[in-house]
């Protein structure tokens, strides 16, 4: 298949899906079309047992697309900007240190804490995976989706302090699981032998310090571009040309592409450009649509990503497992973090907090791009299960635990 070919296929399966979720299942935007890929995907793998699964457009689609590089290197950047575009920067600052701890010791105890837990079932079960690749797949794995979390929490019910500390963490705590993924990969490759601390920093500082900065400056020049102008088009352009540009020049520096996409939306976002200015009207209101259709098309995506995963029958047990162990290795975290923070932990939170921590395709790119070897199989199958149960179960029922929690609460409340 070439380029417009699948582009093509896969808007045309987008609209379709999005349509019949619309108009008949009716389940939340997102969660509807990635429920509909994943079905679609085993109906073809059934069919695919009698004929030649290779003929079929779906399945030839799903072999064509680079899964990682169109996602880290091309969507994410569109994705991210288009969420920080339209997040309340003076909410984030008011929760900067629950945020940034969070995202960065959250992050590297979760990964800890699930590498040890899945260690211990692997065994159990007879699975044969070394303990580091378990921290390499805890990594992989712990940092939340900030697009899964944006397309569940903007249509929950959680309390407004709540949903600005979930979406805050899920913004930036990528860069440290890449860092925790990296660090933690090169040690393997190294039979076992430790990366200096040196090395680490100087991942931190291009990854992360990197990213911020190229986002600052490609985010100013941005906000004084656009202010400058008064033509739509020519805002639009511009802000197109920006993120662009921040996944170039991110790439070839070699830093974080969603800390620059992040700073550069927070940067244009809550600058004013003044009252009648036709990007204080209309700017956000482009972004969210172009978000709410790449969102549905990334869906579609993960969705089809079960006809290239046909080893999933052989790890579902240690998959069902994995889910049960993401889940508790979050709970601990952030029970840790509470207690050093406010000596207490709040249940009502913790739940909340918890349960709306999704993951989703970033955590599938990062296990696709492992390098081949004997235990990425299993590494990619429990990814993808862990996935499907967050974005399909999770997000359907956060409302319903949200709703349940807070009447608890306010049944003990005197």
């Amino acid at each position: 298949m070439d380029i417009l070919t699948i582009i093509t296929v896969l808007i045309i399966i987008s609209a379709g899906f999005s349509y019949l979720n619309e108009r008949f299942v009716k389940l939340p935007g997102t969660i509807g079309v990635m429920a509909m890929s994943v079905i679609a995907s085993i109906v073809v793998l059934i069919i695919g047992k009698i004929g030649d699964e290779k003929s079929n457009l779906l399945t030839t689609l799903a072999h064509n697309i680079d899964f990682s590089e169109i996602l880290l290197n091309v969507m994410l950047g569109f994705l991210l900007f288009a969420s920080a575009l339209q997040f309340d920067y003076q909410k984030l600052k008011l929760l900067r240190r629950p945020v940034l701890i969070l995202s960065t010791l959250g992050v590297t105890v979760s990964a800890g804490i699930f590498g040890g837990l899945l260690f211990g079932a692997a065994q159990l079960l007879q699975i044969d995976i070394p303990l580091m690749y378990c921290f390499v797949f805890g990594a992989i794995i712990s940092p939340t989706d900030p697009i899964a979390v944006g397309a569940i929490i903007t249509k929950s019910k959680i309390p407004t302090r709540l949903a600005t500390l979930i979406s805050g963490e899920s913004m930036f705590n990528d860069a440290v699981g890449l860092i925790l993924f990296v660090t933690l990969l090169g040690i393997t490759r190294h039979s076992g032998s430790s990366i200096s601390v040196i090395e680490i920093l100087r991942l931190f500082g291009t990854e992360v310090i990197g990213g911020v900065l190229i986002g600052l400056i490609m985010g100013f020049i941005a906000y004084k571009l656009i202010k400058s102008i008064k033509d739509f088009q020519t805002i639009f352009l511009i802000s197109l040309a920006i993120v662009l540009g921040i996944s170039v020049v991110a790439k070839l520096f070699h830093a974080s592409i969603p800390l620059a996409a992040v700073v550069a939306g927070l940067v244009v976002g809550n600058n004013s450009f003044g009252k009648n200015h036709p990007a204080t009207q209309f700017l956000n209101r482009v972004w969210q649509l172009l978000d709410g259709m790449l969102n549905t098309i990334l869906f579609v995506m993960i969705g089809l990503q079960l006809l290239i995963l046909p080893f999933l029958k052989h790890f579902w047990l240690i998959g069902l497992i994995s889910i049960v162990i993401i889940l508790i290795a979050r709970i601990i975290s952030i029970s840790l973090i509470a207690i050093f923070e406010l000596r207490k932990v709040n249940l009502i939170n913790l739940s909340i907090v918890t349960w709306a921590g999704l993951r989703g395709g970033i955590s599938i790119a990062m296990a696709l791009s492992l390098p081949l070897s004997p235990y990425r199989q299993v590494i990619l199958s429990c990814c993808y299960f862990i996935v499907i149960f967050s974005v399909i179960v999770q997000g359907l029922t956060l409302n319903k635990l949200v709703d349940k929690v807070v009447s608890m609460d306010t049944k003990k409340a005197p």
